[in-house]
């Protein structure tokens, strides 16, 4: 708690990490609104759909729980390790926006529909309200805890929980038809590239993570 602390007290007084804060989370913000609109937009013109490999052959499971509840607690979680870890915030959220960026011009391009016999979410809930049916390529649930994942790999601990995360949700989509098998096996590829093109478009505040993680390390 002390060393929490510190940073806090460290970082109050840090004017260039506060605009790299401010700057990251509302990149954020606006890859979030720009893949929101994209779903809209890709909802509106869904043509019909395709047969699937997977889907075709697993029957659709009621996973509106797991999926609804699973994302509510991956938000909190990852709440949670910007407040233990602020230090790593800027470029964890750069890296974010850029891949909902990316993502939303991915679901702009295709318009297939979604499979029919996908499970019904609850339409009150706040998280399937991002949801539009047509955002489908490529999935989101699956590729954002594994960008996290990459971000965090030298904290062991962090790695497993975000990679697990990820694998679950891959599950999760599939056994409820709520994307095709393809939107979620190219998401970890799509998201491994989004990371490198992170590291690249975002070097200052990646060295900014890593010296946050040695700071606590030595602290």
């Amino acid at each position: 708690m002390k060393m929490l602390m510190d940073t806090y007290r460290r970082s109050v007084y840090d004017r260039p990490f506060l605009m790299a804060l401010g700057a990251s989370l509302v990149f954020l913000c606006i890859g979030l609104a720009a893949s929101f609109y994209a779903g809209i937009y890709a909802t509106d013109r869904a043509s019909n759909y395709v047969a699937d490999l997977v889907l075709s052959n697993v029957p659709v499971f009621n996973v509106e729980s797991l999926f609804i509840y699973g994302t509510e607690l991956f938000v909190i979680f990852l709440i949670a390790v910007a407040i233990w870890r602020p230090r790593t915030v800027p470029f964890s959220a750069f890296s974010l926006g850029l891949f909902y960026f990316i993502r939303a011009g991915f679901i702009i391009l295709t318009h297939i529909g979604p499979f029919p016999d996908r499970v019904a979410l609850d339409p009150g809930s706040i998280i399937t309200r991002f949801i539009g049916g047509g955002d489908l390529f490529f999935s989101g649930h699956t590729g954002a805890p594994f960008l996290l994942a990459l971000i965090f790999w030298q904290v062991r601990p962090l790695r497993h929980i975000f990679l697990a995360w990820s694998v679950f949700f891959a599950v999760v989509v599939l056994l409820g038809h709520l994307h095709y098998s393809i939107d979620v096996a190219s998401a970890y590829f799509i998201t491994y590239t989004i990371f490198v093109l992170s590291e690249f478009l975002f070097k200052k505040y990646h060295m900014l993570f890593y010296r946050g993680l040695e700071e606590e390390s030595a602290a």
